[in-house]
């Protein structure tokens, strides 16, 4: 069962998908996929209390530089 029947920003039907999840820590990214509701109108995304603790746990490790159980999967350049 879903905490919400509807989005609790603008009220439109929500739907279950698996969606990209994009983590800053520090100067490091890290892209998992994992389920979310997502509104069907704004397209926000809702996530269950463990996703959104396994996110706080990746952010620290990615803050702490301890990334030597993620795979490499290239490198990301800013340009002014």
């Amino acid at each position: 069962m879903r905490p919400f029947e509807k989005c609790p920003v603008c009220g439109g039907d929500l739907v279950s998908k698996e969606v990209e999840k994009l983590l800053r820590g520090g100067k490091h990214t890290a892209v998992l996929r994992v389920p979310a509701d997502v509104c069907l109108r704004c397209g926000e995304r809702l996530y269950s209390v463990d996703a959104i603790e396994r996110f706080e746990q990746i952010r620290s490790k990615l803050e702490r530089q301890e990334t030597a159980e993620f795979q490499l999967v290239g490198q990301s350049f800013q340009v002014s």
